[in-house]
């Protein structure tokens, strides 16, 4: 009687009948604002208390006096949900704030660039530019003319140079160069970047001049010492810059040598692959790919080589039908272990592979052509590319968007060292003939860079190398930051040895260019010491008031801005595809401390540091901010921002007679705090729980349903234990179902059993079963091996703008800072909030 008379229904909660005592029911056809208010009321008092929708009154009466934590609102950004939500192709969130601001003005720009473009004639560039290649070529083959024209061109820089000009004049001639180099980057052709080098030389030398001659006259000896600090930095850029521009304003762009008709006088080829610690699921996929590739199988020989003496590879071995190394005494790390193959093995030529790196089917058909060419040829390497991100594109989500730390080395320097038959072996994805490599006694041993030893010695007998920048292999990048610090460490460490014990301006045998091609090489590892003065000598002048630089504000503008602004945009012309502006300080700011030790011990003791193995296929389960890694970031970063408020307190009392020197010096300050803070931003580990990376992948496959039927689609992505479907239509599929799918290399069609992982319209997710080598083998063929599978690799890059670069890279360190907050707040909680109790 009750319920009927207040409206109440039998399953009602407490809540409606404590509701409908205080409110009677509305009349038909009106809102029941009371009910609806109580619904309101209890889900907020639900989210407040953290109550479930099923919890009793007991938890609600706990929950009353002991309120549970709220999580803590995370300052910085999440990286990959930004990227999810406005694509690939995203700007930096504070350019994208910048964009929304100047829309109106941008769009009057374009508008007025747009008409100016339709107003001018339209140029043919590439024409032009073939004629001037056909007068240079002419210039060529003149007696004598070449080195007339650079004496006359080096006169002239040294008149430009040295030639003193009012400040008025200064900055009118930086903007005239300016203009021009603006106009010029937009020409194709490679005499227009020519001309922007040219154009950044004179401006760098005249900066030179007179920083050489009007900044180093210091009034006390304390600001002598780090004047003359300074200028030792800045000399070592300058060297690493021209060194820069003759490694690779011309890269040679060779293409592959077609192989001879009858198959009968190809080569034979040994494989290596060696593998030390590297779990199987990284090793197998290189070795099935290496055993499939095009090549006639009487005259190709696959071998793992494992140092690590595991009875589960040599079973591997037996079972895929390649053949197994090992030996027992374990030295000189990977360069002893090919040493002993070597021996025991007769190939012609030497292929050798990281274990971690799976080749295509047209590796050998790619490469091989080049040394029946060429019999002085002794190598022949391609790029190394790495189908997972790094730590650096993981951990800020620029993966496939803005190119990795290793694009350009393999995108352009190696490029450019093949115009002056300067290419290094890098230790992978690469082809040796054997009879040079015994001629030196095999891979060299007396440094930890193995790999670059090996070609400077061949290209001291006078060998030839060579390389074609088509990738024919990929690999796993270095998962972590740590990892990755040491992969650098070791590099870094081996190339200052081979500066000491076999450098190349000493001894016969290199030209002057490859001389300069493996001394630009060394000299990049010894950036830490110039990079930790630039981090840091702001400071002396904020802090202590020290002139480092004994110059007004306005001439530093006047000779400054002009050298690294033409630098930069002839740097962004050269490297642009394979390195954005900007992105180099951050690379640098992240190793430079590392370096610093291994590079100075190994230069004064060379016999110093030893062979460490870079960790591959690892997992991170929990995002962390690696505080080991990141210490020296961190108190550098703390450094730069004491020094920028210490400016502030200089502007306003002790030095308001140089204001200008005081805003400069925070200038640069603030710009050091964004690379540092993008530092401390890489140690931001993101999780990484995938096993098998996905690789983007569009190709024809048919998907076989349980009933029989068969439906056309195509892939969208792949791994070594699955594969992404995009299907015409949406499917009901339930998770775990089996299903079949077919996919095809040539003429050969392959059948895969798998079941379904997900399924999301459209989309659907395999995973494979009943799997074997055999399988693997098959699914390596129709994806990584693929003659086409890297084909397109920087395709995907965003084209380099410095300006925007500029702006990205500063909002990497604004959210660097902001990550930096967040793990310190964490680091607080742990510490007195979530503190376990002690026993007892």
């Amino acid at each position: 009687m009750a319920a009927q008379e207040l409206g109440v229904g039998a399953d009602a909660g407490g809540r409606v009948w404590l509701v409908r005592l205080l409110f009677r029911p509305p009349r038909p056809g009106q809102r029941d604002w009371a009910l609806h208010w109580s619904n309101a009321l209890a889900r907020h008092m639900r989210d407040e208390l953290a109550v479930g929708e099923r919890d009793g009154m007991g938890v609600w009466f706990r929950r009353l006096f002991f309120r549970p934590r709220r999580r803590r609102v995370r300052l910085a950004a999440d990286m990959r949900k930004i990227g999810q939500r406005r694509g690939r192709q995203r700007h930096s969130l504070l350019n994208g704030r910048l964009a929304a601001w100047l829309k109106p003005v941008h769009g009057v720009a374009g508008g007025v660039s747009r008409r100016l473009e339709a107003w001018l004639p339209s140029v043919p560039w590439q024409k032009v530019s073939d004629r001037v290649d056909g007068w240079s070529a002419q210039l060529d083959r003149m007696s004598h003319m070449k080195t007339v024209v650079l004496l006359a061109a080096l006169v002239a820089a040294l008149v430009f140079w040295t030639t003193p000009l009012p400040l008025s004049a200064q900055f009118q001639l930086f903007l005239m160069v300016a203009a021009v180099m603006i106009v010029t980057r937009r020409i194709p052709g490679r005499w227009p970047t020519m001309l922007m080098v040219s154009l950044s030389i004179l401006m760098t030398g005249r900066y030179m001049w007179w920083r050489t001659t009007q900044t180093l006259h210091f009034v006390t000896p304390v600001e002598a010492i780090f004047g003359y600090i300074l200028f030792s930095a800045e000399i070592y850029t300058w060297v690493v810059l021209f060194f820069g521009y003759a490694q690779t304003a011309w890269p040679l762009n060779r293409r592959p040598v077609p192989l001879p008709v009858d198959v009968a006088s190809w080569p034979t080829v040994d494989v290596f692959i060696p593998t030390y610690n590297e779990p199987m699921s990284v090793v197998s996929p290189a070795v099935l790919a290496a055993k499939s590739m095009d090549w006639p199988r009487d005259k190709l020989r696959v071998y793992v080589l494992d140092d690590g003496t595991r009875e589960e590879f040599h079973r591997f071995a037996v079972e895929v039908g390649v053949g197994y190394i090992t030996r027992e005494e374990h030295r000189s790390a990977k360069a002893g272990n090919i040493n002993h193959a070597l021996t025991l093995t007769s190939g012609e030529y030497i292929a050798i592979f990281d274990c971690d790196h799976i080749p295509t089917r047209s590796f050998l058909q790619t490469t091989m052509g080049e040394f029946l060419r060429d019999p002085k040829c002794a190598i022949v390497q391609t790029p190394h590319h790495f189908f997972s991100p790094d730590p650096f594109e993981r951990n800020y989500d620029t993966f496939l968007r803005i190119p990795n730390e290793g694009s350009l080395f393999y995108g352009l320097i190696q490029d450019g060292n093949d115009f002056w038959n300067g290419t290094f072996f890098c230790g992978s994805c690469a082809v040796i003939k054997r009879g040079p490599l015994e001629e030196i006694g095999g891979i060299a041993v007396e440094t930890v860079t193995e790999d670059a030893h090996t070609s400077l010695k061949l290209h001291r007998r006078g060998y030839n190398s060579a390389y074609l920048r088509i990738v024919q292999a990929a690999g796993l990048a270095t998962e972590s930051l740590s990892g990755h610090i040491g992969q650098r460490i070791r590099w870094a460490r081996g190339m200052a040895q081979i500066f000491r014990v076999d450098n190349p301006w000493r001894g016969k045998g290199l030209s002057f260019f490859q001389r300069v091609c493996y001394s630009n090489a060394m000299l990049h590892f010894f950036y830490g010491v110039p990079r930790l003065i630039f981090l840091l000598m702001p400071c002396a002048y904020l802090f202590f008031g020290l002139h480092v630089f004994a110059a007004d504000g306005i001439s530093v503008m006047a000779y400054v801005m002009p050298y690294l602004f033409i630098a930069g945009m002839a740097n962004s012309r050269i490297q642009g595809q394979y390195r954005h502006s900007f992105w180099a300080e951050v690379y640098e700011s992240v190793l430079a401390w590392y370096t610093v030790l291994p590079t100075t011990i190994a230069f004064i003791n060379p016999k110093k540091g030893k062979f460490n193995v870079t960790a591959k296929g690892g997992l991170i389960e929990e995002e962390y901010l690696d505080w080991t890694v990141s210490k020296p970031y961190v108190w550098l970063l703390g450094i730069n921002i004491l020094a920028m408020l210490a400016g502030v307190v200089r502007i306003f009392t002790t030095q308001r007679d140089e204001p200008t020197t005081v805003l400069m010096n925070m200038f640069w300050g603030m710009f050091n705090v964004a690379m540092l803070g993008a530092a401390v931003g890489v140690a931001k580990e993101s999780r990484q729980v995938r096993v098998a990376h996905h690789v983007p992948l569009r190709v024809p496959a048919t998907l076989i349903l349980s009933d029989g039927k068969t439906v056309a689609c195509h892939t969208e992505n792949y791994s070594t234990g699955g594969l992404g479907i995009v299907l015409p239509v949406e499917f009901k599929l339930e998770r775990g179902q089996a299903i079949g799918v077919s996919l095809s290399r040539g003429s050969m069609d392959y059948y895969f059993r798998a079941v379904v992982a997900r399924c999301s319209g459209a989309h659907l997710g395999l995973k494979f079963e009943d799997w074997s080598y055999e399988k693997e083998r098959q699914l390596i063929q129709c994806t990584f091996g693929r003659a086409d599978a890297w084909i397109r690799w920087d395709q995907e890059y965003v084209p380099d703008a410095p300006l925007r670069s500029f702006l990205e890279v500063i909002d990497m360190g604004y959210q660097g800072v902001l990550r930096l907050f967040d793990a310190c707040l964490d680091a607080v909680d742990a510490i007195f909030v979530r503190r376990p109790r002690q026993p007892g």
